[in-house]
């Protein structure tokens, strides 16, 4: 049952979202007057279609993406015998360079707006979550090296910012604090206020070492949600349980279970663990990066804070665009060699799970905005066969005034389709490792 609640999730995340991106090529393909074939939610073999006017809609069995299919485009059917006719005024060839240009941004533009609509109602209807500064004073806060660098040490309560006091605790890592000149935090140091000032060069500092969380709040916590198939769930760990112990190391908060973590990378490790009223140890197998697969539930008292719809519309396109922002640091970390991509690709597999076993709409509904926004991101990689790569020969149209060959689009076309073929296999086999060994 778990697992078809996970698959349920994922297909119709996907449906939604594939659904809505062919549809912006669609919609803006019969605005400029091109004709549209085959609209097709899923790749074949077809399970059901219906023409309506010129076009055919369908539901392919295989429900890992979609397909429109425009008259005079090279696409992935590689259908090229009507190219060697004379191009037709409906046809996408016959069309002017930026008008094919919208066609295949369509997708794209599509999903970014609704992701942002996505966040948008969630903060409407939701709120937003945040923790308030003075609960975060209970318990200190643990700096990192950077935090340390500065002044920070285990424990310091912040009480103020540039001399005054403040609301939420995010308010620490304000571009105007950690950018500002002359700028200073006020702590709580064992009863003694203690001045920390901010180098002039502190964001060169963030970006350099990647360590834009400098100090975090210790935060006690329960197991919030296990990751299916992960060491914790094969070690038996569950949600609500209290990781008291790691090894012969105290547990009270999660940075401590953290570096704990971290000091028994790769090792099998004991945990005792409190379930309801009784105290159980089991055996969890470290991963190398210091890692055993659940997600903690705080035990602070968080806030919400109420948005009217107006305020909600800046809100949710920042929460969105700032998914964007993340794709790209991902890639670049990948890019340059400091992260695996081994560990941080994941396919539809780990996609179902991080959908998880049980439904609730917030969750659904904000990994499908998170998925929305990275499906426009992948989409615009000048990769052909993705729109970006019909995007990045289109503008060189624009600018150079000469349209590259059929022949080559073609041939690009069946380039980029393998580039594609082999992330697929690789991304779900790796998916498949990663749930079982």
């Amino acid at each position: 049952m778990d697992i078809l609640v996970m698959a349920g999730q994922l297909l119709l995340g996907l449906t939604i979202l594939v659904g809505v991106h062919e549809a912006g090529h669609m919609l803006s393909a019969k605005w400029f007057g091109m004709r549209v074939e085959k609209f097709s939610i899923g790749f074949p073999p077809k399970i059901f279609g219906k023409t309506i006017g010129e076009t055919e809609y369908m539901i392919g069995a295989v429900p890992l993406g979609g397909f429109v299919k425009i008259t005079g485009m090279v696409d992935e059917s590689l259908d090229t015998d009507a190219l060697k006719q004379e191009p037709q005024p409906y046809e996408f060839r016959a069309k002017p360079a930026w008008q094919r240009l919208i066609v295949m941004l369509g997708g794209i533009i599509v999903n970014v707006l609704t992701g942002i609509l996505i966040f948008t109602l969630l903060t409407f209807i939701y709120g937003e979550s945040y923790l308030p500064a003075r609960e975060a004073e209970r318990f200190g806060v643990v700096p990192n090296q950077l935090g340390q660098q500065i002044g920070f040490q285990p424990g310091d309560k912040i009480v103020k910012i540039n001399g005054r006091p403040f609301e939420q605790f995010n308010d620490v890592y304000a571009p105007d604090v950690v950018m500002g000149t002359g700028a200073y935090y006020t702590v709580d140091r064992n009863g003694q206020l203690v001045d920390i000032a901010v180098p002039n060069d502190f964001m060169d500092k963030l970006a350099d070492q990647d360590q834009a969380l400098f100090v975090v709040p210790n935060d006690p916590f329960a197991v919030g949600e296990v990751v299916p198939a992960g060491p914790a769930a094969k070690a038996g760990l569950q949600v609500g349980d209290r990781i008291l112990r790691v090894a012969s190391q105290d547990i009270q908060f999660f940075p401590q279970l953290q570096a704990a973590l971290k000091q028994n990378a790769g090792k099998p490790t004991p945990l005792l663990v409190q379930r309801g009223t009784e105290n159980v140890t089991l055996t969890v197998n470290v991963d190398e990066e210091g890692k055993v697969g659940f997600r903690p539930k705080s035990l602070l008292n968080y806030a919400t804070r109420e948005y009217g719809l107006a305020e909600s519309v800046p809100a949710g396109t920042k929460q969105a665009f700032g998914i964007i922002g993340a794709q790209l640091k991902a890639f670049g970390k990948i890019f340059s060699g400091e992260a695996s991509a081994r560990k941080s690709l994941g396919g539809p597999i780990a996609i179902a799970q991080t959908y998880g076993s049980t439904f609730d709409w917030y969750k659904f509904w904000t990994l499908t905005g998170m998925l929305s926004m990275v499906l426009a991101f992948m989409n615009l990689l000048p990769i052909p066969a993705l729109d970006g790569g019909h995007v990045v020969f289109l503008t060189y149209e624009m600018l150079s005034g000469r349209k590259p060959s059929d022949k080559f689009l073609e041939n690009a076309q069946k380039v980029g389709m393998v580039l594609l073929l082999g992330l697929m296999v690789f991304v779900f086999f790796n998916d498949i490792f990663k749930s079982f060994f």
